[in-house]
């Protein structure tokens, strides 16, 4: 049976001051295990390499902290049971039991896990580099409980795992920086198309970002470059333009418009005048351009 105190004693006092430090002990520590156990070391590491400043120095305080992740869980879980379950004996001697019930309850729900977990969740990071030393000091305090418990864990369960991205996972995480999302993005759409057909590059192949041969402008390797012709290269708005001999399908090279700019259309010169580069061949694509393709195309592949 719990020994009363009277109001106004010492004891009185010393039993609030215990109440009010296991309060905030119990909310410091569920706020630090939704924290800090939030922080994978995949986002640890991105803000040590790339992150602002202060993020920088954060990052790096808390590192050491969480790399051990079952042990760092345990011994937060440890001292919070144990601050909760203190909280009732110190009460106990002020109110009745059931008073002490409700106080505790009421506590523990408001202060010891509502706010400390909502403040936490947002700034986790500064919270957590502030307090790194104190929960340092509890991981050895609890060491002799917490060490074997995190090694089971670790046995059952496999050291933490790095969460990385797969690459479908990584793409739609880069559509979602982008300004077009409504997220607030940074990323512009050509920059996250570009970084789109970068992820998906090992599962295109040439035939993805080609086009068929009877689509293409080509001109004949006969022909004259006359204003006509040289109007009908600019119109096309290629930079490259494949050059046929007889027949369309016998394509056997290409000239770059950017050649043309010195060419006078009076001068009617022959297209076999002008530089005529060598196309890259792909086997089994015949039917298709290997340098006509749309600019999405380009951004994507």
């Amino acid at each position: 049976m719990a020994v009363e105190v009277k109001c106004c004693e010492t004891d009185f006092f010393v039993n609030i001051g215990v109440i009010v430090f296991l309060v905030i002990f119990a909310g410091l520590m569920s706020g630090l295990t939704l924290g800090l156990m939030s922080l994978s070391l995949v986002d640890l590491e991105v803000l040590i390499t790339s992150g602002t400043p202060k993020d920088r120095k954060h990052a790096e305080k808390i590192m050491p902290v969480v790399k051990n992740q079952h042990l760092l869980l345990c011994t937060l879980l440890i001292c919070n049971a144990a601050a909760m379950e203190a909280l009732p004996i110190f009460l106990d001697s002020l109110v009745t039991a059931w008073g002490a019930v409700l106080i505790s309850v009421t506590l523990i729900l408001l202060f010891g896990e509502i706010i400390p977990q909502s403040v936490c969740s947002r700034y986790g990071l500064a919270i957590g580099a502030a307090v790194a030393p104190f929960v340092r000091v509890l991981v050895w305090v609890c060491s002799p409980v917490a060490y074997p418990i995190s090694k089971l864990l670790d046995v059952l369960l496999g050291h933490g795992r790095v969460a990385l991205f797969r690459r479908a996972e990584l793409k739609t995480l880069v559509n979602l920086h982008g300004n077009k999302a409504g997220k607030g993005g940074e990323l512009t759409h050509d920059e996250t198309t570009i970084i789109a057909g970068a992820l998906e590059l090992t599962e295109k192949t040439a035939g993805d970002a080609m086009t068929p041969i009877s689509e293409t402008f080509s001109i004949d390797i006969n022909a004259k470059l006359d204003r006509v012709m040289m109007n009908l290269v600019l119109d096309n708005g290629h930079s490259r333009v494949p050059v046929y001999y007889e027949e369309h399908t016998n394509i056997i090279g290409c000239i770059l418009v950017k050649n043309l700019l010195t060419i006078h259309a009076e001068d009617e010169m022959p297209v076999k005048s002008v530089t005529i580069r060598k196309i890259p061949r792909v086997a089994g694509m015949y039917d298709y351009c290997l340098y006509q393709y749309p600019l999405d195309h380009i951004q994507g592949a």
